[in-house]
This record gives C-alpha cells, structure tokens and sequence, in this order.
C-alpha cells in the first residue's frame, strides 16, 4: 500500500508499535499516534490497520493480519469501530478469544473497558528499554 519511502516508513512504524499491545489489552488510534511520534494523525492509524496485509495473500510479509493485532486497537471512546459488514463484530469476536469483554453500548455500539483493558504507556516498551539501556553506560 505505501507509495513513497515516507509513508513506508509511516507503515512500519504503526505496525511496530501495534506490534507491541499486549495480549488480552487495547489502546486507541490516536494513543499509537502519540507513541509514534504523530499525535495528530489518529485516522492514519486507521487507514495503515485498515490496508494491512492478508496473512493468506501475503505470507512472508512480516506486517500481516496475523503478525500485527490489528483487533487491539479501538476508538478513544472505548468503542470498536464499525467497518464494512461484520467487521466490527470480526474484532469483537478476536478480542473475546483474548480474553477481553465486549459490553453493547446504549447505541448499539461494541465497547471495551479501558479501566480494565486499556494499555496506554507513555512510550513503547522497546523505546523503554532502550531509554534503560543507555542509562546503565553512564
């Protein structure tokens, strides 16, 4: 999907840090938007979950629906989007194998507990890690 070496790099960073939610957790777009160094580009993080690869089509690609959770990652309402027919149930049903509870909402919408579930570190746990690693050389 990416057209040009900046949007590439936009991808790979998304998906990276997608990557990192741990299992059973969500977080918003705009929290991934945040971690990555875009705050204002929360609906990009849309649009990369969205065009993300087809594990069945695209096997070897390292970002895929089955290698990136694409399912941890929710509106900062604490709603699952909708998304064409059945989507929004798709990733229900995907954080339910997680062991995340999916309440309806008073509008009908699919929501999720960030009190519970919500995972929203003030940077990646890579980034983290790097920070502490460069603190034990001085």
């Amino acid at each position: 999907m990416p057209q040009s070496e900046e949007a590439a790099a936009w991808f790979h960073a998304v998906y990276t840090a997608v990557q990192e939610i741990p299992h059973g957790r969500v977080t918003s777009y705009g929290h991934i938007a945040r971690l990555v160094g875009r705050p204002e580009r929360p609906r990009q993080v849309g649009v990369c979950l969205k065009h993300l690869p087809d594990a069945s089509k695209q096997p070897n690609n390292p970002f895929n629906n089955n290698t990136v959770p694409w399912q941890r990652v929710i509106n900062s309402r604490g709603s699952i989007s909708p998304r064409g027919p059945n989507g929004a149930s798709r990733q229900a049903s995907a954080l339910r194998r997680e062991g995340v509870t999916i309440e309806t909402g008073t509008m009908g919408e699919l929501t999720v507990d960030f009190e519970m579930y919500g995972w929203f570190p003030e940077m990646l746990p890579s980034e983290a890690a790097e920070v502490e690693d460069d603190s034990d050389e001085d």
